[in-house]
C-alpha cells in the first residue's frame, strides 16, 4: 500500500482525530527517512482536495470534517452548484454571495450551510483547489483609459477590467483572449491583460476561433510529439505480424459516415450452425502508442478527439489517426479483435480476443448500406453485390441484439441530430436531420456488444481496470420526472426502486407522438452522466451489469488504455507490480478523461447551436411550421423541422393575457379560453436572433391546432 492510501486510511478510521504532520509521522510508524516524503505527500493530497487543513495545522478528509469537494457550475444568472467528487452526495447551491471568487469550473472546497425544508443544500465555497482557467475570451469594450472584456462565456458573470497598458492595441467590438491576472474579490471585478485578438466577430471563422479559445483545446501538436509520429512507418512489416490472428483473407468491412477519416472499427459476420460469428476488429493504437511517450502524454492531456462543426482536433496525429492506424480499405492494418459466437437468439456462447491483421475489401458509407438494406437500390447494389448477403446477415443478428437489450431494460433515446452544412467560408447554408437507419444501428448494436464482451471479461480476472459506468439516478431528481410525465398523462412503475425498463416502457410510450422529443429530454436531464472509472458500477442506461469503452481508441484515451491494459493480460505481464501500477493510475486517467469528455461535448454542442444562430439570423421574417417542444411561465418553445428551436415569449401574445399551470404545463388565455401545450402545431415568425447568446425568438402567426 502506497502512502497516500495509508495516510487515507488512517483519517477515514473510526478513532481518527484530526492531526498534525508530526501526530501523523508517528501514527504511521513511519521512518526518519520518510519525513520530507510525508510532507510531500500531504501537500498533494491539499491540494488535489483527498485532505484538508484546519487553521490549526491538522489534517483530516473532507467528509469527516463537513465539506464536500467538487468542481463549481456556474449560472448565467449569478448562482452556481457544486458537482461533488463524490457521486453518492447531492449537488449543493451556492449563491453568488458564497462563491467568494469561485467561477465556473473551478475545483473548490464547500461547506454545506444549511437544507430549506423540502430543499437542497445550500452551501460556501471556504477554499478554491485550482482554477478551471487563467484565460476567458470575451468582446472588447474600451474606454479612454481603461478597458472591459464582457467574456463570452454567461456563466463567467463578472466583467474583467483592463487597464490601459494592457490592452495591447486591442479594439472596440474586437474578440480577444484575456489573461486573469487578479481574481474577484468582494465586489471588485477580477482584473486581466490581453493576450490575443481574435478580429471582430463576423469575419469568418473568428466564432469558431473564440471557441476552441474558450475551452482551451489544443490546435497544433507540441514538436516532439510530431517527430515521434514520424518515425513511425507508413506500413506493416514482417515483424508486425508475430503472435496476430491473419484475417487478411476475411470479408471485413468498415462502415462509418461520409466524412469520417479516422476509421478505427471494422466489421465481419457469418453465419455458423446455430448462430452467428461476429468480428469487431478495433484499430491496434497501443501498439503504436506507447506508455510514457510524447504520443502518449498529449493524447492523455486531450483525452479525445473534438468534433466542431467545421473541424476536427484529433487526439493523436493525422499520420496515426489518418493514417497507419486507420482501417482504410485494402490495406493491411493492424487490430485488436473480439470474435464472439452468439446463438440463434443473439446469447453469446463463446468469444476470442486476441491482436491480428486485417485488410478491409471495402470502406463502406451508412448511406451506402441503407440505399443497400432499407431502399433496395439497384445501382448500390450491384456496385457491392459481393458483400449484400453479409450486410443483410449484419442486419438480422443486430436486430435481435436490439431486441434482446431491449428485453433486459436498456434505454433508446430517439433524438435525431441536427448537421449544419457550411459553405466553403465556414457560413451556414443549410440545417439537416440526421437520421439512425440500419446501416447506424448495425455499428451501435456491434460496438456495444464488444463493449460488454471485453468489459465482464476484465471483470472476472480482477485486474485494474476502466469502466464506462451509468449510475443510478437521484431519487430526487425521479420523483421530479414522475410528475412531470403525469401532468403529462404517464406513469413510472416502480419509483421508489427505479429500474432502466421502466423509463423505457415510458420511451416506448411517447414514440411518435407530439410530446417525444421533450419527454425524452427531460427524462435524459433525469439521469446521471455516464463516466469513466476504476470500479465496475454497472451501467443504468444499457441495462448492463459490465460495460467500457474499447471500440474507439484513435479518439479516446480511455480505449487506448484498455487497449494497453488488454495486451499485457494477454502477453501475460500482468504481475503484481504492475498491477500496483495501474491502481496507483487508473483513477486519475478516467477522471481526467471525463472531464475532458464533458468539455469536448460542451464545445461542439456550442459550435452547432451557434452556427444555427448564424443561419437563422438570415432569415429574420421567415414563417415556419413547427411544434410547441417546451411550455414555461414566460412562453413556449417552438421546435422546427430542422430542429432549431426558439421562444415565442408570452409578451408577444397579444390577443391575451395568458397564465401559466405548472399541473397541466400549459399557458391558457384569461378571455379567450385558448390554450397552448405540448405538441401543438404553431406557424411562427422569425423576429430576432442573439448569435452570441444562440437565442431565437419567434412571433406566433397562427395556432394550427
Amino acid at each position: 500500500m502506497d502512502l497516500k492510501e495509508r495516510i487515507l486510511d488512517l483519517m477515514k478510521s473510526e478513532g481518527y482525530r484530526p492531526m498534525t504532520e508530526a501526530e501523523i509521522f508517528t501514527a504511521l510508524d513511519l521512518d526518519l527517512r520518510d519525513a520530507d516524503q510525508l510532507l510531500k505527500t500531504l501537500q498533494f493530497m491539499e491540494k488535489e482536495g483527498l485532505v484538508v487543513k484546519n487553521r490549526r495545522g491538522r489534517y483530516g478528509v473532507p467528509e469527516r470534517m463537513n465539506l464536500v469537494v467538487g468542481r463549481i457550475e456556474g449560472n448565467p444568472k449569478g448562482y452556481a452548484f457544486l458537482i461533488p467528487d463524490n457521486p453518492d452526495i447531492e449537488d449543493i447551491y451556492i449563491g453568488l454571495q458564497n462563491l467568494n471568487g469561485a467561477v465556473h469550473g473551478d475545483r473548490v472546497i464547500v461547506r454545506p450551510i444549511f437544507k430549506p425544508a423540502g430543499g437542497r443544500v445550500e452551501g460556501e465555497v471556504v477554499r478554491i483547489l485550482k482554477r478551471a482557467s487563467t484565460r476567458i475570451v470575451g468582446t472588447l469594450e474600451r474606454g479612454k483609459h481603461f478597458a472591459f472584456v464582457t467574456p463570452d462565456d454567461k456563466r463567467f458573470y463578472y466583467d474583467i477590467f483592463i487597464p490601459k497598458d494592457e490592452i495591447a492595441g486591442a479594439k472596440s467590438g474586437q474578440k480577444v483572449v484575456v489573461s486573469i491576472t487578479k481574481w474577484p474579490e468582494g465586489r471588485r471585478n477580477p482584473e486581466g491583460r490581453i493576450i490575443e485578438i481574435l478580429g471582430y466577430e463576423d469575419e469568418p471563422g473568428v466564432d469558431i476561433l473564440s471557441v476552441i479559445k474558450k475551452y482551451n483545446l489544443p490546435l497544433e501538436f507540441p514538436e516532439k510529439v510530431l517527430r515521434q509520429a514520424e518515425q513511425i512507418p507508413d506500413e506493416i512489416t514482417d515483424e508486425d505480424l508475430a503472435g496476430r490472428l491473419d484475417l487478411r483473407n476475411e470479408k471485413i468491412v468498415t462502415i462509418d459516415g461520409e466524412d469520417a477519416k479516422d476509421l478505427d472499427d471494422a466489421v465481419s459476420v457469418r453465419r455458423i450452425p446455430g448462430g452467428y460469428r461476429l468480428g469487431v476488429h478495433i484499430a491496434d493504437v497501443s501498439y503504436y502508442v506507447k506508455e510514457k511517450t510524447p504520443l502518449d502524454i498529449e493524447a492523455m492531456k486531450r483525452g479525445c478527439s473534438v468534433y466542431l462543426v467545421d473541424r476536427v482536433i484529433p487526439m493523436l496525429p493525422s499520420k496515426l489517426s489518418n493514417g497507419i492506424c486507420s482501417l482504410n480499405p485494402r490495406v493491411p492494418r493492424l487490430t485488436m479483435s473480439v470474435i464472439i459466437d452468439f446463438d440463434d437468439k443473439a446469447h453469446v456462447k463463446s468469444y476470442q480476443i486476441t491482436p491480428s491483421i486485417i485488410k478491409t475489401c471495402e470502406r463502406m458509407t451508412y448511406t451506402a448500406v441503407n440505399k443497400i438494406l432499407e431502399d433496395n437500390d439497384k445501382e448500390t447494389i450491384k456496385r457491392y453485390e459481393y458483400l449484400v448477403d453479409d450486410f443483410k446477415l449484419m442486419a438480422e443478428l443486430a436486430a435481435k441484439l436490439t431486441r434482446k437489450r431491449f428485453e433486459r431494460g436498456s434505454l433508446d433515446f430517439n433524438f435525431e441530430e441536427a448537421k449544419v452544412i457550411l459553405d466553403e467560408d465556414g457560413r451556414p447554408v443549410d440545417i439537416v436531420r440526421e437520421r439512425r437507419g440500419v446501416g447506424e444501428r448495425i455499428i451501435e448494436e456491434f460496438m456495444l456488444a464488444a463493449n460488454e464482451v471485453i468489459a465482464e471479461h476484465m471483470y472476472w480476472l480482477k485486474v485494474p481496470f476502466v469502466y464506462r459506468v451509468h449510475e443510478l439516478p437521484d431519487r430526487e431528481k425521479i420523483y421530479t420526472l414522475q410528475e412531470f410525465l403525469y401532468n403529462l398523462g404517464y406513469s413510472i412503475k416502480g419509483v421508489k426502486n427505479i429500474k432502466p425498463k421502466a423509463l423505457q416502457q415510458i420511451i416506448e410510450a411517447v414514440k411518435g407522438k407530439p410530446e417525444e422529443r421533450v419527454v425524452n429530454t427531460v427524462l435524459l436531464r433525469s439521469l446521471k452522466r455516464a463516466r469513466y472509472s476504476e470500479e465496475n458500477l454497472g451501467h443504468f442506461g444499457l441495462a448492463a451489469h459490465y460495460y467500457t469503452h474499447f471500440t474507439s481508441p484513435i479518439r479516446r484515451y480511455p480505449d487506448l488504455i484498455i487497449h494497453r491494459i488488454l495486451r499485457e493480460q494477454l502477453a501475460g505481464e500482468l504481475d503484481e507490480k504492475r498491477q500496483e501500477q495501474l491502481n496507483e493510475v487508473l483513477g486519475r486517467i478516467a477522471k481526467h478523461s471525463s472531464e475532458r469528455e464533458r468539455i469536448a461535448e460542451e464545445a461542439e454542442r456550442e459550435t452547432v447551436e451557434l452556427k444555427m444562430a448564424e443561419y437563422m439570423a438570415g432569415r429574420i421574417g421567415r414563417v415556419y411550421t413547427g411544434i410547441i417542444s417546451s411550455v414555461t411561465p414566460f412562453g413556449f418553445f417552438v421546435e422546427l423541422e430542422n430542429t432549431v428551436e426558439g421562444l415565442v415569449h408570452v409578451s408577444t401574445l397579444e390577443d391575451d393575457f395568458y397564465h401559466f399551470d405548472d399541473k397541466t404545463i400549459t399557458l391558457r388565455g384569461e378571455r379567450t379560453n385558448k390554450v397552448f401545450k405540448i405538441g401543438n402545431r404553431v406557424k411562427v415568425k422569425v423576429i430576432k436572433v442573439n448569435k452570441n447568446d444562440r437565442q431565437i425568438d419567434f412571433a406566433l402567426e397562427e395556432k394550427l391546432d
